[in-house]
């Protein structure tokens, strides 16, 4: 590993080609050095027991565990030590403005999937990065094509940082020994053979007919309309699931459902959907609502909530399909038309 390309090298590189690059590539440097005191903080034997223990409910109603808290802690550190903003995070209410000479905005999840700290599966951090507008009260109210960078931290058997600058992505690996990511991977491209879809199975009950009428695609596998079988992943960690995706495929669905609370999604738009639709896309992949596609979208607030499928484009593309065309969906799901329904021919 010692030989590969550093993070830092990467970013210098890239300081010196746009006019918000300087900027960005400090806040990406930031984010990387919280991420392995986090890295650091989670693999700690005197934490195990208590990283994992709620402290009440963030500023949206979530659980909140004191893991949260401390990562929430490390990552606001870094990243003001910059002229940054305005910063926004999970575990704020509102976002802060930081400094308005500063030229970029940056939301973050501190800790995706923190309820598997304590079963040991993995977790990570999210981050998206904006440009800055004249009227900062505005700043997490864009597009998330406006997003200037975006990725993740996956903190498991390796620690490792996925990132887009806009013009592809790259993972990075933390070396341990040396105190810093190196190239892993380059030009990452998601595969277009889909092999495995990831949702919640228990909440089918809950879904609306064309989430239902596609896994139910997957489920047929050789004998359905998609011709192959399909395995079926769910960890409950979003970048877990991601991760996953940018190395061998696939698709994943967190829809909206008919459950108290859930009609708008659960992920929340600006520090999750979003940062993870720009990677994704920029992979080659595809991300929606399943109606619409995650980068067209603009947060009315902070915390907003949007249902996210994203992964291969073929299957996301068919999502999109089942949920704009009602006359597809009558189709597929009436049993005497189906594949081997009693009218098919």
């Amino acid at each position: 590993m010692t030989g590969q390309l550093r993070l830092d090298d990467h970013l210098q590189r890239y300081s010196e080609t746009a006019p918000h690059a300087l900027a960005v590539a400090g806040a990406v440097d930031a984010i990387a050095a919280a991420a392995i005191e986090i890295a650091d903080l989670i693999a700690s034997g005197d934490l195990a027991d208590a990283s994992g223990l709620t402290t009440g409910r963030n500023s949206d109603g979530d659980v909140q565990r004191d893991l949260d808290v401390q990562a929430d802690a490390i990552l606001r550190r870094c990243l003001g030590r910059l002229p940054i903003a305005a910063l926004a995070s999970e575990e704020m209410r509102e976002a802060q403005i930081v400094d308005r000479e500063g030229r970029i905005c940056v939301a973050i999840d501190p800790l995706d999937g923190s309820s598997n700290i304590d079963i040991n599966m993995t977790v990570g951090t999210i981050f998206s990065i904006l440009p800055a507008p004249d009227d900062l009260s505005l700043a997490f109210h864009q597009r998330g094509s406006a997003q200037l960078a975006a990725g993740f931290v996956t903190y498991g058997p390796q620690t490792s940082l996925v990132l887009t600058l806009g013009d592809g992505v790259d993972i990075f690996t933390l070396d341990r020994k040396a105190g810093c990511f190196r190239l892993a991977r380059s030009a990452v491209q998601i595969s277009e053979a889909c092999e495995e879809f990831a949702i919640n199975a228990s909440n089918r009950r809950h879904w609306d007919s064309p989430v239902r009428a596609f896994i139910d695609e997957c489920l047929a596998g050789v004998e359905g309309p998609a011709n192959h079988d399909f395995n079926m992943r769910w960890i409950g960690s979003l970048v877990a699931e991601a991760y996953r995706i940018l190395t061998r495929g696939g698709v994943f669905l967190y829809p909206s459902d008919a459950r108290p609370g859930y009609g708008d999604g659960r992920l929340r738009l600006t520090y999750e959907a979003h940062p993870m639709a720009m990677i994704v896309e920029q992979a080659g992949g595809s991300a929606t609502t399943g109606r619409e596609r995650i980068l067209e979208l603009a947060a009315q607030s902070l915390h907003q909530r949007v249902p996210l499928i994203m992964g291969s484009s073929n299957e996301v593309r068919r999502v999109e399909e089942l949920h704009c065309d009602p006359l597809l969906i009558a189709s597929v799901s009436a049993p005497l038309f189906a594949r081997r329904g009693f009218f098919r021919l």
